[in-house]
């Protein structure tokens, strides 16, 4: 059996995984187009959101912890626009 990962520890990694999308580094022969490179990103960008999609259901959930898992998607969107457009 897995262990659970706390609500604040899973926020943590998310944002890592999104910072982490954001440094992967643009194929010099192809560049941005590459389609390894796009499912990399993508890739890193859906862990983030899967990390933290179920918190706000969760009965311990804060509001403070549901405005960070909002702020969350809203960054893996923006950094899904930055990167890939």
């Amino acid at each position: 059996m897995s262990r659970l990962i706390p609500a604040a520890e899973r926020i943590k990694r998310a944002r890592a995984l999104i910072k982490k999308a954001r440094d992967l580094p643009v194929p010099a022969e192809t560049g941005k187009y590459d389609f390894s490179y796009i499912a990399q990103v993508k890739d890193l960008l859906r862990q983030a959101r899967d990390l933290v999609k179920l918190i706000p259901y969760t009965p311990s959930a804060t509001a403070e912890m549901k405005n960070e898992v909002k702020k969350i998607f809203e960054e893996a969107d923006r950094a899904n626009n930055e990167i890939l457009h």
